[in-house]
């Protein structure tokens, strides 16, 4: 254990600190008795201000035990989430009243501190990654099992038609499954494609002007590929099918450099949609909602109206959140994001769009770009074609839900449960997103101990 203190992670925790803290001002100031003018009377009490200064001092003490045992992994992945996580504490926040749910910015504070200590977990656990490697067919079954068990909560719907949702009742938590099963279909692609990278880039049959992947070699991929669709099937997850084959393409592509796998991945994408839009009209209803007509609702017929108070309420509603922000935004907690359905997970975007404009969205897709660009660097500086795949394939998680539940709030995209990475009020998200910032951290820091002959 050799000591080398983060200077560079403690200067860069230094502006998401001041954001969160004059964050956290801003939404007590508006919680205010608005009849009274502002003095320094009626300045909210530092009291107030200890949820942020709870978890300011957790990503410090994690900074000092980093600077102990982790010294040389990369240093502006914490600075990123800390941020993005106490976003998503203040909009839970400031959400949780006006939904009748007064704990809910309690309990998302309570998952982070979780997700940070699973973190930490994560990165002393993973002392060898070659373990992850090895025992790549025993995280696919575990993936599946956790699907698997939620299918018995699909056996009492009646109405075929109608979404269910991938959740585990467990007492009085609702646990998503999915978050950990997309961890484990990374890992398990990761270790599969490194061992058959060779073969993948070779030779395969023809057809016409491309040449197909081997079969053999890509049969256990597929399968594996076919039975998480499947799942989609009784599950009812839209998002989560997207999801899956999505990792699919961007790790097949990753690890083969062949563009003719990405094209008839996405032929095949589109089969199975068209499958899915003529068997499920919940999918036909999101896709309708693409291409509603929100702008010239002066101009709507009554079934337009009935359209847009009925199933695309949600979507719409949205919408109207979004503009009604400008490009500075009504400020933190100035707001009336809670006339958008299940604002505080699927369209929590809306209520920052409000709330901090057009610049804060800008700000946002910023972070979330930083975090893929280190995400990517760290795959890219990984010697090993694992950790090469794995850092690559789990960064793409992150990359993905940004863009899939981003497009579905500003009507580009059908609508999906896709939670934000780290925004997204649940428990079951932030904890897995955690553990994936947990295994990026030790493959930036075993990279550089090879790097540096210390490994």
């Amino acid at each position: 254990m050799t000591f080398r203190y983060r200077w560079k992670e403690l200067g860069l925790f230094i502006i998401p600190f001041l954001i969160l803290l004059l964050g956290m001002t801003q939404l007590l100031l508006a919680n205010r008795d608005q009849t009274s003018s502002l003095s320094t009377r009626n300045l909210p009490p530092v009291q107030g201000l200890i949820p942020i200064l709870g978890l300011i001092a957790l990503f410090l003490t994690v900074n000092i035990v980093l600077s102990f045992f982790f010294s040389r992994a990369d240093q502006m992945l914490l600075p990123l989430v800390g941020l993005l996580s106490g976003l998503g504490v203040l909009m839970a926040m400031r959400i949780g009243p006006d939904i009748n749910r007064s704990t809910l910015g309690t309990q998302q504070l309570i998952w982070v501190i979780l997700g940070i200590i699973m973190c930490m977990v994560t990165l002393f656990g993973l002392r060898r990654m070659q373990w992850l490697e090895r025992y790549k067919y025993t995280w696919a079954v575990l993936g599946l099992f956790l699907v698997c068990v939620t299918l018995v909560n699909t056996f009492h719907v009646k109405n075929l038609d109608s979404p269910t949702h991938d959740q585990l009742k467990l007492g009085p938590f609702a646990f998503q499954p999915s978050e950990l099963l997309k961890i484990c279909i990374v890992i398990f692609f990761a270790a599969y494609l490194s061992e058959n990278r060779d073969i993948l880039a070779g030779k395969g049959p023809r057809f016409g002007p491309f040449r197909l992947p081997p079969l053999r070699q890509l049969g256990p991929v597929f399968m594996m590929l076919g039975i998480a669709l499947l799942l989609f099937l009784v599950v009812r997850e839209l998002g989560l099918a997207l999801l899956i084959y999505s990792l699919f393409l961007c790790m097949i592509y990753l690890s083969s450099q062949k563009k003719s796998y990405v094209f008839f991945g996405l032929l095949l994408f589109a089969l199975l949609g068209f499958i899915g839009y003529s068997l499920f009209s919940y999918v036909r209803n999101r896709f309708a909602v693409v291409g509603f007509d929100v702008v010239n609702w002066q101009h709507w017929t009554q079934a337009q109206t009935d359209f847009a108070e009925n199933k695309g309420f949600q979507v719409v509603q949205g919408l109207i959140t979004l503009s009604s922000g400008g490009i500075l935004g009504a400020g933190l907690g100035l707001g009336h994001p809670t006339i958008v359905p299940v604002v505080e997970s699927d369209m929590v975007l809306t209520a920052l769009g409000e709330e901090l404009g057009l610049g804060g969205l800008l700000a946002l897709i910023g972070l979330y770009l930083l975090l893929i660009y280190r995400g990517y660097r760290i795959a890219m500086e990984a010697r090993d074609p694992f950790n090469q795949l794995l850092a690559a394939g789990l960064t793409s998680i992150f990359a993905l839900q940004t863009l899939i539940i981003a497009a579905g709030n500003i009507k580009l995209l059908p609508l999906t449960g896709i939670p934000l990475p780290f925004l997204s009020y649940g428990g079951s998200s932030v904890i897995a997103n955690y553990i994936i910032i947990g295994i990026l951290l030790r493959i930036s820091h075993n990279s550089a101990l090879e790097r540096e002959g210390l490994a």
